[in-house]
């Protein structure tokens, strides 16, 4: 669908944060206009567990779900305009905001709202870790314990927070998680040492081999020690990387701080910085994006006030 003529707002992003912007800005009467690449909650539907958002959600695509019947609510009542398109830069200028898609469109509006979130990172975004032949390996909060039920001992790279959320919504889950993460990652693992199902080790590098039924592991610790073992399944838990637009103040560690941006372009959730990474803070933070222009278009001075006679 084409995006109408004038638009308050421009939300490129169709996951917690760009939904939660939509229904805000919607209910505050605002011309309102969201793109998305490929559908509402995309990435949630890759989320297998949730165990700490309010409302009951216990994986994502129920979430999903739930985001897309807003949407068609909203494009419904002629409140928003859902365009489906990939997002290739962002910028502003005297005229306002704008938004290029990839397939040469571009969109305008008052202000933009940037929720595109993050996205996986592989083996070849991790420094300490080498993988030579082996394919892409899966996400563990992507897998459901049902995957692992016949797996011994399966090698986890990677201690980011899915990890807690994985093991807390699958208590019955039969199996021996051995994470290698780097020192950095060292306080993201206090909240799972204590699972008999975690075996933690904290490593300067790692390299991952494949072997016929398996992987085979190498990991140097940081006292000089090397460990050996195989296991029967790698599964990747290393973090997220940002998917930042062009056109967007990037900082040195790839997020896109909110207060380094022209006054045109907002930054919602998990986009603004690797920490605070929750679905709860993308849904406060996308209605927080709504609010902003709405209030600073509503507190402005009649046209002509302040003026001398």
């Amino acid at each position: 669908m084409n995006a109408p003529s004038q638009t308050d707002l421009l939300i490129v992003g169709g996951g917690p944060a760009g939904v939660s912007a939509a229904l805000t800005a919607a209910s505050l009467g605002m011309r309102t206009t969201l793109v998305e690449a490929e559908r509402i909650g995309s990435k949630l539907y890759a989320i297998g567990a949730l165990d700490n958002l309010a409302g009951g959600w216990t994986n994502g695509p129920q979430l999903a779900e739930a985001l897309t019947a807003d949407m068609e609510r909203l494009e419904a009542t002629g409140a928003c305009t859902v365009v489906l398109g990939r997002a290739v830069s962002v910028g502003a200028d005297a005229q306002g905001a704008q938004v290029l898609l990839a397939d040469g469109r571009e969109l305008r509006a008052a202000t933009v709202v940037v929720a595109t979130g993050v996205s996986t990172m592989g083996i070849a975004d991790v420094d300490w870790v080498d993988a030579p032949g082996l394919l892409p390996l899966p996400p563990l909060w992507r897998t459901m314990p049902k995957a692992l039920q016949e797996c011994g001992r399966i090698v986890v790279v990677g201690a980011d927070r899915p990890l807690g959320t994985w093991l807390r919504a699958h208590p019955e889950a039969d199996v021996s998680l051995h994470v290698l993460h780097p020192e950095s990652d060292r306080y993201k693992t206090e909240e799972v040492a204590d699972d008999r199902r975690v075996h933690l080790a904290e490593t300067t590098h790692a390299k991952l081999m494949p072997i016929p039924g398996g992987v085979r592991v190498t990991a140097e610790r940081a006292d000089g020690g090397v460990h050996t073992f195989s296991a029967d399944v790698a599964l990747m838990n290393a973090g997220s990387k940002p998917a930042a637009l062009p056109g967007l103040t990037i900082g040195t560690d790839g997020y896109c701080p909110a207060d380094a941006q022209d006054r045109r372009i907002l930054i919602a959730g998990d986009l603004k910085s690797a920490r605070m990474q929750r679905i709860a803070i993308a849904l406060g933070d996308g209605q927080r994006c709504a609010l902003l222009p709405y209030y600073e278009r509503a507190l402005l001075p009649p046209a002509g006030a302040g003026t001398d006679s």
